[in-house]
């Protein structure tokens, strides 16, 4: 049964590939109904990406949570499923556009690591690892989709609302871009915080420290810093439009390097989780 992993994995990374191609040409012919094709495609992904975590739960008898692999085909389903729910709720096909991406460079780079099972390490054996690492799981999905709603909404106020353009004709306006990006983090911080919070007290009981000022703790802590920013200012000072957006790509680059950078580059407690 593991070497059906792979199969999957490219059935998936095949699935959103095509689904970008889709969304594409229905950006260029400015067709409604290659959009709603491209959606459908989605689901087709979906469908795969499941398969796969059903796969990987069932071979290593638990919750797939307990490494860089795990987590990062945990998110491209999250990422997934965040989109086509915003998608169904606010009929914004166009986006398609700009989650894809996301999801297939993800997809590429869960088809170039290693698979193999390894014995699940002392300290992840813990039942707050279903919470600390589910939860962060559900605010990078939030999060991911969030950024490409923001880049959506940063190209079109350049282009400008009214202009007559492909892009500015088939994105949403920019007030229900600005509000997808907000509710989209709106959900995603608490479970940002939740998972800081069951990590000091994971760490506490794992390493005898409540924070220890790791890399993965210390960007993480960056990375809420900064969305709680971005609602608080939205909430106190009514930050919207332009400043909001890019303060939510400011958010997932923190996002991008808590995962990638420092699990390859500032390696620390943490990485085990590469």
């Amino acid at each position: 049964m593991e070497q059906l992993q792979l199969p999957l994995l490219w059935l998936m990374l095949a699935a959103y590939t095509g689904a970008l191609v889709v969304y594409g040409m229905g950006f260029w012919a400015r067709n409604v109904k290659l959009q709603h094709l491209a959606t459908k495609i989605v689901y087709v992904g979906l469908v795969f990406t499941a398969a796969a975590l059903i796969l990987r739960s069932v071979l290593i008898g638990g919750l797939p949570l307990n490494n860089g692999f795990e987590f990062g085909l945990c998110f491209v389903f999250v990422a997934a499923l965040a989109y086509v729910i915003m998608e169904k709720r606010f009929s914004i096909g166009a986006i398609g556009l700009f989650v894809m991406p996301i999801l297939v460079v993800l997809g590429v780079w869960l088809v170039s690591i290693d698979l193999t099972i390894e014995p699940v390490m002392p300290a992840l054996r813990s039942y707050w690892l279903a919470v600390h690492v589910s939860s962060a799981v559900i605010s990078y999905g939030a999060f991911a989709v969030s950024f490409a709603v923001s880049i959506a909404y940063l190209l079109k106020d350049k282009t400008g609302e009214k202009a007559d353009s492909r892009l500015a004709q088939s994105l949403p306006s920019l007030k229900v871009l600005d509000e997808i990006t907000y509710k989209l983090i709106f959900i995603g911080l608490p479970f940002l915080t939740i998972m800081l919070v069951t990590g000091a007290v994971w760490a506490e009981y794992a390493w005898g420290a409540f924070w220890s000022w790791d890399p993965k703790e210390t960007w993480a802590l960056i990375t809420w810093l900064v969305y709680a920013i971005y609602l608080h200012t939205r909430f106190m000072k009514g930050f919207k439009g332009r400043r909001a957006a890019w303060l939510s790509v400011l958010g997932f680059a923190a996002v991008i390097f808590t995962f990638f950078g420092v699990s390859y580059l500032l390696p620390g407690m943490h990485s085990y989780l590469v």
